[in-house]
């Protein structure tokens, strides 16, 4: 425009200096209408210059208005962008009250509106105002439409965190009627399943988690020996249900021992004494457990004799393991070995104090008429129980008491 303004000018000083320098400058006559008008070529050219300046003003002054409204809103935009960065760094602070009421001021004008409006959400929840913080929500839904999954995502593990399981499910599932392999939403609704233990749901969606691939590898088999665990362990007494179940563990996780366990529990509670007697020998061949040791002296099998014979062969090699010590000698109380019993249970007593072990020593000592016995032996256990920490993580909650 400035250059524009600089020709019209000189065009102007230069038709006037030829209108002075020139004998002849030019003529013009302009006709119209019974109407003459006569003048040089230099002054013409003047005032067409001058007409050229003043519609280009009358242009300009015409642009005010929107110019002005430009401005205003360019000058608003960056205040929302200061409001909403001072809300942030007041969040970061801890001032929660201070950083809603920052982010939520003007927050439509700002270019984070979405942004904002879920971190006033969240910090809503954090003053346990739930309706405030579902009103927060629904702006940011309103804000951008587009952002649905976004909006349900942050709802959900806000509900979930403020253990509102139902509508925590509910946001969810509407996340995944239209993406059902929306991987967070998978994972929240895995964690969802996990915390209400609801075995048979989060087995329904283990196949989607595993071909999402988006979950680490050590999460997802977690979930998965978690739930195959609470099937086998609330699975009844029905054989052929436990074993169709144990058939749908993934063959890599067959061998995992928590999963070996609950099937072991499992076929113990169908009074499948004989069948686990041997399953439980077959996995400490391939790996030696304090749990599985436990439950194998619990057994009440068909053939004690055999019994004993195994538990005291794994001895010779296993002599000062506590829990086989302790094995040995329940097995040893089923076959009326009384002595013998009671060397084993002392010996494994010696090494490793637990509750259990006493339990089991002053039920011989009634058993052999020493009732003082008896008493100081359970005293102890208790003492143990109430007094210090077990160091034993595998007396589990069917151990005899």
């Amino acid at each position: 425009m400035r250059l524009g303004l600089l020709i019209i000018v000189f065009l102007a000083i230069g038709s006037i200096a030829t209108h002075f320098l020139l004998e002849d400058n030019g003529y013009v006559l302009i006709n119209f209408r019974g109407y003459a008008i006569e003048m040089s070529v230099p002054i013409l050219v003047f005032l067409l210059a001058v007409c050229y300046l003043m519609l280009r003003f009358i242009v300009r002054l015409w642009q005010v208005p929107r110019q002005l409204g430009e401005a205003a809103n360019r000058m608003r935009d960056r205040r929302a962008g200061q409001q909403a960065t001072k809300g942030y760094i007041a969040l970061a602070e801890g001032k929660i009250a201070k950083g809603e009421r920052l982010l939520t001021k003007g927050a439509r004008r700002s270019d984070t509106a979405l942004l904002n409006y879920l971190a006033a959400a969240r910090s809503a929840q954090m003053q346990d105002d739930s309706e405030r913080r579902d009103n927060w929500l629904k702006m940011a839904y309103e804000q951008e439409p587009a952002a649905t999954n976004a909006v349900l995502l942050t709802q959900a593990e806000l509900q979930l965190q403020a253990g509102e399981i139902e509508q925590a499910l509910a946001s969810l599932s509407r996340i995944l009627e239209d993406n059902p392999d929306h991987g967070q939403a998978l994972k929240l609704l895995a964690g969802l399943h996990e915390q209400r233990e609801d075995w048979p749901a989060l087995e329904k969606i283990l196949p989607a988690l595993r071909k999402k691939g988006s979950q680490p590898a050590d999460k997802l088999e977690s979930w998965t020996v978690k739930t195959y665990a609470g099937l086998l362990r609330t699975g009844g007494t029905d054989r052929a249900a436990i074993e169709a179940c144990y058939q749908r563990i993934p063959r890599a996780l067959r061998k995992n021992l928590t999963l070996i366990t609950a099937r072991v529990r499992a076929l113990i509670k169908c009074g499948e004494t004989d069948l686990v007697e041997g399953e439980i020998r077959k996995a400490l061949k391939n790996q030696w457990d304090e749990t599985l040791i436990l439950l194998y002296g619990e057994l009440d099998t068909t053939d004690p004799a055999t019994h004993l014979r195994r538990t005291e062969a794994w001895l010779n090699d296993r002599p000062e393991d506590p829990m086989l010590l302790l094995t040995a000698g329940r097995v040893c109380l089923r076959n009326q070995l009384w002595g013998k019993a009671r060397s084993y249970l002392e010996s494994s007593l010696a090494i490793r104090p637990i509750p259990a072990a006493y339990n089991e020593l002053g039920q011989l000592m009634l058993k052999t008429g020493e009732p003082d016995a008896a008493t100081d032996a359970f005293q102890q256990g208790l003492s143990l129980i109430h007094g210090t920490t077990l160091t034993t993580p595998q007396l589990k909650a069917d151990t005899p008491d």
